[in-house]
């Protein structure tokens, strides 16, 4: 047995005796911290990142997350209430870790919510990003070292990484509930420094409508080991070249709207998360 494996279990042991009596998830949900789930989600029980050894929380500077057991209507779900990020201290194999415990735990869907910044001129603050690809502009990723054939095959074919069949049911529903459909290919970067305006308009040439900092480790473990992995942005900012360099509000200015908008995108998100749910 690999040490990655090895860590992984000791993961998925933890969690095991904790799960309520005829629980049987398939599917997770992982959000940023204190995402405000909509009511018809009922969280079970919680435990803390910090009580999950041993990858789950370590650095000083990660948010104080928890592992939800919920459910919505007949569906049994995990929920992951704060990302684990690479500018955090974590590695990628860190991050890896997190899904690969979810798929011993049984799960073989997974629904990604991040906030990203858009650079698409067509898309608005506070709007959602229907993501359909990515560009893992990161310099590194989490299947890097030796591989565990246990979890997947040395070279996983990336080109549905973004399962194509739940993303034509996510686009349907969107559709149906009047949701904008912004789809988007996502550029992954490493943060956490604000983007300067020469490399907005290169993200922009590369073929980026938004970008972020997690989904693109996320994303490839998911990959790796078999699970259909989706994505949606909260979109929070806005990254247009020429708009970027007449903008003169202060950083306390730009975080108040960020916050604001975060709370726009989450009610849009949320009028229809439980049908998501439902059909994914």
């Amino acid at each position: 047995m690999t040490e990655q494996k090895r860590r992984i279990l000791e993961s998925v042991s933890t969690i095991k005796v904790k799960i309520p009596s005829g629980f049987k998830p398939g599917i997770a949900v992982i959000t940023e911290a204190n995402y405000e789930l909509p009511r018809g989600i009922k969280i079970l029980k919680k435990i803390s990142y910090k009580n999950i050894p041993p990858k789950f929380e370590f650095a000083d500077t990660a948010e104080n997350g928890s592992f939800c057991f919920a459910r919505s209507g007949r569906t049994d779900l995990l929920i992951l209430n704060g990302k684990h990020h690479y500018y955090d201290g974590y590695s990628m194999r860190d991050i890896g870790h997190i899904i690969y415990t979810l798929y011993l735990l049984g799960i073989r869907k997974i629904l990604s919510v991040e906030e990203v910044a858009h650079l698409n001129p067509r898309f608005r603050c506070g709007e959602l990003a229907l993501i359909y690809d990515h560009i893992n502009f990161m310099g590194d990723n989490p299947l890097i070292g030796e591989n565990d054939d246990s979890l997947g095959v040395r070279f996983p074919d990336m080109s549905n990484a973004y399962d194509r069949n739940a993303y034509s049911r996510l686009h349907k529903i969107f559709q149906d509930n009047k949701v904008k459909i912004n789809e988007s290919v996502y550029l992954g970067i490493l943060g956490p420094q604000t983007e300067s305006e020469a490399e907005v308009r290169f993200y922009r040439e590369i073929g980026s409508d938004v970008l972020g900092y997690s989904l693109a480790p996320e994303n490839i473990s998911s990959v790796h080991c078999g699970i259909k992995f989706s994505a949606i942005g909260l979109i929070t900012r806005e990254l247009i070249a020429d708009k970027m360099l007449e903008d003169t509000r202060t950083i306390a200015e730009l975080e108040k709207l960020q916050s604001k908008y975060r709370k726009i995108a989450l009610a849009e998100l949320n009028r229809i998360l439980i049908k998501i749910l439902e059909k994914i």
